[in-house]
């Protein structure tokens, strides 16, 4: 069994508790076998000299977002978007689907709310986007759902009322400034990974002296998860910097490894991610067995797909990919960029305001 930690706020009194919850590993570890897609485990006496290196360079080559490869299973552009429209140009669909229905908004940020940059710590999102998300959660319980750790990705939102998950879902945070849409008066801090702390430290320290030689390779630590990103280093080094970070991963078979756009990242091998963290926010919110509610998450990422995959599993809501080319995802509509996510929270704020306005008179 696993010890969590739980810190349970009364919203009235704005004291905290830290209290405990006890859960199982059977329903957190994930075996090797179960590994959702897009990810690589790392068994500690079977990890393989060229072949795997291929395999991990193969999918680092995928995850390059400017990479032109040919579309074998991935429709063309004009299929693929009829079967993922501008959620843009079908907003009224969108709106009457979401009728009668408590809206709650999930975002990611990196891709979504801010572009990608070749600098990790410079990923600043807008003035325009900040009011934007800052109107959105006015009017819609609101959400950041990152694989950057939770602190960080406040330092870059600093927007008080909303509620963070970092680390890929596993460091999970209410508003500080409290919520008018939670139905309880109890905000919760929840960190499934608590554990693996000690591990990842000692794995964040390996990785940077091993990538130290590589230019352009950075390592950056999420609390709970490791990123390498390669978004700088020269194509023909990736292949020594995948030999190094296997060097590293193979003493630790707790540890597994998926790939984001031009980014290695590493994290505990638990039954939890993005769609377990979405899930975790609408019970927290009071939504967990409710029919009235209109979850829609924004996203560009390959792990944003296990929420994508949540809600279409719950058949409830919609995923929005943000992609400029079409890619296999399990979200219903799609957004080519960040401008373009920021027009749509924008009309869907002013509907909100037209609507209260409408009510009232």
């Amino acid at each position: 069994m696993t010890r969590q930690n739980v810190v349970v706020a009364d919203a009235k009194s704005g004291i905290n508790v830290a209290i405990t919850m006890t859960v199982s590993n059977q329903s957190l570890f994930t075996k090797t076998r179960e590994a959702q897609g897009g990810c690589i485990t790392i068994p500690a006496k079977k990890v393989g000299g060229g072949a795997r290196i291929n395999t991990w360079l193969d999918s680092m080559r995928a995850s390059s977002p400017t990479l032109v490869r040919p579309a074998i299973s991935v429709p063309d552009q004009s299929s693929w978007m009829l079967r993922h429209p501008s959620a843009l140009h079908t907003f009224e669909q969108i709106i009457e689907a979401s009728k009668g229905k408590q809206i709650v908004m999930f975002l990611d940020y990196d891709g979504t709310l801010s572009p990608i940059v070749d600098d990790p710590d410079r990923a600043f999102m807008s003035d325009a986007m900040r009011a934007t998300v800052r109107q959105l959660a006015r009017h819609f319980p609101t959400a950041i759902v990152s694989g950057r750790c939770r602190d960080k990705v406040y330092n870059f939102v600093r927007l008080a009322e909303l509620y963070y998950a970092g680390s890929h879902g596993m460091d999970i945070k209410g508003p500080s400034k409290g919520s008018k849409y939670k139905k309880e008066t109890k905000a919760v801090l929840f960190q499934p990974a608590s554990e693996f702390l000690p591990m990842i430290d000692e794995v964040y320290k390996a990785l940077l002296e091993k990538t130290k030689s590589i230019p352009g390779a950075s390592v950056e630590h999420n609390k709970f998860c490791l990123s390498v990103h390669f978004r700088c280093v020269d194509e023909k080094k990736w292949s020594m910097l995948a030999q190094q970070v296997r060097s590293v991963l193979q003493q630790y078979p707790k540890l597994r490894l998926t790939q984001g756009r031009k980014v290695l990242e590493i994290r505990p091998t638990i039954k939890w991610d993005k769609g377990k963290a979405l899930e975790f926010l609408l019970e927290s919110l009071g939504f967990g067995n409710c029919t009235d509610v209109f979850p829609v998450y924004i996203g560009d990422d390959r792990t944003d797909e296990d929420a994508f995959k949540i809600l279409r599993d719950r058949g409830q809501g919609f995923g929005i990919l943000v992609s400029k080319i079409p890619k296999d995802t399990s979200a219903s509509y799609s957004l080519q960029e960040p401008l373009e996510v920021m027009y749509f929270l924008q009309r869907l704020v002013e509907w909100k305001r037209l609507s209260v306005r409408q009510y009232r008179v």
